[in-house]
């Protein structure tokens, strides 16, 4: 765990993999292990709209709702198309309509790029970025305000592919590939961005089995409904884009990050210069890496090798049976 309680903004395009990591988030809240400053969310999986309702709604479900939500910037050029398929229309497996409404409205909420530099002028040095989607709202941030991503105490992103293939193309990781321009904006702000890519988080795959023992701590739980019914959506998606190989279970790459934030001894690391190639034809949003000696000098990323994926479940369980218990 740090040693200091971090003050974190996630910056999100809830799908399924991001909805648990920020139910994990808001398990460690409710410890009293995080404080968490504002919720950015992007377009990306789904619509900005839907990003910012579907926030909203979990955060209202968590308790946690004194924290501003704000709206994802529009990405000026043409994605090649969301993620609607794998984590439904809402990003939530099409659960959203059994949820209360949240308490904030799209049409009134800021911007998310202006929270970014409200906050990280308000808490220079102080404030971790967990960034799981595109990176629109991060490059527009730096955009208005040039340098203010090194106003970050941490940039962690989930991110990239390197020795493991892409997930949207052979080449290329969905966020990167979304809004690549973006990608390497942020990769150009600092020279010690984190990386957890598709390398590492494709051995995360999550089954109904191994959740069991956090539905049983409270069978009435609303949040445990949830997650049992995402569960079994995102499974089935899995399996018909054949995501695991086979294994009755899905893919929770965005939760590595707060993995890492909190149980650092779960991954190992390597020095590194990351780009991304932002103009290929049929390469476009690659990300490349070089770890050479020589390249280590003008290194401007850290990047996830190796994970316990054993530990890494385990430390997720139990603080979901925390969330489920409060």
């Amino acid at each position: 765990m740090p040693l200091q309680k971090p003050k974190i903004i996630l910056d999100t395009d809830p799908g399924g993999d991001d909805i648990f990591a920020l139910l994990w988030l808001q398990s460690l809240i409710r410890q009293g292990l995080a404080d968490l400053v504002a919720v950015t969310t992007a377009e990306g999986n789904i619509s900005a709209r839907q990003t910012f309702a579907t926030a909203s709604k979990l955060l209202k479900l968590g308790g946690i709702q004194d924290v501003e939500v704000g709206k994802g910037v529009a990405v000026v050029s043409s994605p090649g198309g969301d993620a609607s398929h794998i984590h439904g229309s809402d990003g939530m497996g099409n659960l959203s309509h059994g949820l209360p409404e949240g308490d904030q409205e799209y049409e009134t909420a800021r911007d998310s790029d202006e929270i970014l530099i409200e906050a990280l002028h308000q808490y220079p040095g102080e404030i971790t970025i967990l960034a799981i989607a595109p990176f629109t709202n991060l490059a527009a941030a730096s955009a208005k305000s040039p340098g203010i991503l090194r106003q970050a105490k941490e940039i962690v992103l989930m991110a990239g592919a390197f020795q493991y293939s892409g997930n949207v193309t052979p080449h290329a990781e969905f966020n990167v590939a979304y809004n690549p321009q973006a990608a390497q904006t942020v990769l150009d702000s600092r020279n010690d961005t984190v990386i957890l890519p598709l390398d590492i988080t494709h051995q995360l795959i999550l089954t109904e089995a191994m959740m069991q023992p956090v539905f049983e701590v409270n069978l009435e739980s609303a949040i445990g409904h949830l997650m049992r019914s995402l569960c079994r959506f995102m499974i089935s998606t899995a399996l018909v884009y054949r995501e695991t190989g086979g294994v009755s279970g899905f893919l929770v790459h965005d939760a590595a990050t707060i993995g890492y934030l909190f149980y650092p001894e779960i991954f190992s690391w390597q020095r590194a210069t990351v780009v991304v190639e932002t103009q290929g034809q049929w390469t476009r949003g690659q990300t490349l890496i070089d770890t050479r000696h020589g390249a280590k000098s003008g290194a401007n990323a850290w990047v996830a090798t190796q994970v316990d994926v054993a530990l890494f479940f385990m430390s997720l369980i139990e603080d979901l049976k925390f969330l489920i218990r409060t």
